[in-house]
């Protein structure tokens, strides 16, 4: 299954539509199937395991906020058009 970028307001949108059917829905074991699925679903239930990498890079990223090593938001923003002129 492709995913595909939803933008907030087609989030609602698209949240919406989805209640709307199953507002409809009369089939209790249709209805059963779906809360199961949707429960099996949960970002709550995911385990994520990372790479000694990865582990490595969030070790790093927590020593950097320690010692105040850290840029704002825009400041990185500059940086990064600096970046793209220079290419």
């Amino acid at each position: 299954m492709k995913h595909q970028l939803i933008m907030p307001s087609s989030l609602d949108n698209l949240r919406n539509s989805i209640m709307e059917k199953l507002m409809a829905i009369s089939d209790k074991d249709y209805l059963v199937a779906l809360n199961k699925l949707l429960e099996s679903s949960t970002a709550e239930n995911d385990v994520v395991k990372f790479s000694k990498e990865q582990i490595i890079m969030l070790e790093m990223s927590d020593e950097d906020i320690r010692k105040g090593d850290t840029i704002t938001q825009e400041d990185l923003d500059k940086e990064d058009l600096k970046w793209l002129k220079a290419l």
